[in-house]
């Protein structure tokens, strides 16, 4: 419910809010876009802020080589020939790392960002965890399991359904 103020009288009325065509309607009335809406929730700060960190990290791991990471060409020929990965999508799943970064950091265009992150991590959950099982430590020559993984990856479904909260370009926007 939106209250609005009428002849000096609280009158409230429905919020639009349809995912079909993504927008809602604020308290003024003008239509804003969905990939903006969130409300004022520190909980997708700590989201967001986590997200920003690993995948700084892990981006900058596998695509410029930092922390002992093998560096873009070499990365993308691994995913290519172990998980049979084309080059562009690996190219675009190292992308969406680093817009991801940048992204939930500044809180900016955070729905896109957690959308094709959310796809990535899928992505890697099944091809390089799946057949390893569940838990992350596993014995020697054996790869680690999804624990990791599925937590990153619903970190990513929470931001992308919630928005940016608190502390965000977005929530700016949305106002």
């Amino acid at each position: 419910m939106v209250a609005r103020k009428a002849d000096n009288a609280m009158v409230s009325s429905p919020s639009k809010f349809t995912l079909l065509d993504h927008t809602i309607k604020n308290e003024s009335g003008g239509l804003v876009d969905w990939i903006f809406q969130t409300d004022g929730s520190f909980s997708y700060v700590f989201l967001r802020f986590g997200l920003a960190v690993t995948f700084f990290a892990h981006s900058s791991q596998q695509a410029l080589g930092w922390h002992g990471g093998k560096g873009l060409k070499d990365q993308l020929t691994n995913w290519q020939q172990k998980y049979h990965v084309p080059i562009a999508l690996g190219i675009f799943g190292l992308f969406s790392e680093v817009f991801a970064a940048v992204s939930m950091t500044l809180g900016f265009l955070v729905r896109p960002a957690a959308f094709c992150l959310a796809g990535f991590i899928a992505s890697a959950l099944y091809l390089g965890h799946w057949n390893n099982g569940f838990f992350l430590a596993q014995r020697d020559g054996r790869g680690s399991g999804i624990e990791y993984t599925l937590a990153l990856l619903l970190m990513t479904l929470a931001v992308l359904v919630g928005g940016a909260g608190a502390l965000s370009i977005d929530g700016l926007i949305s106002r």
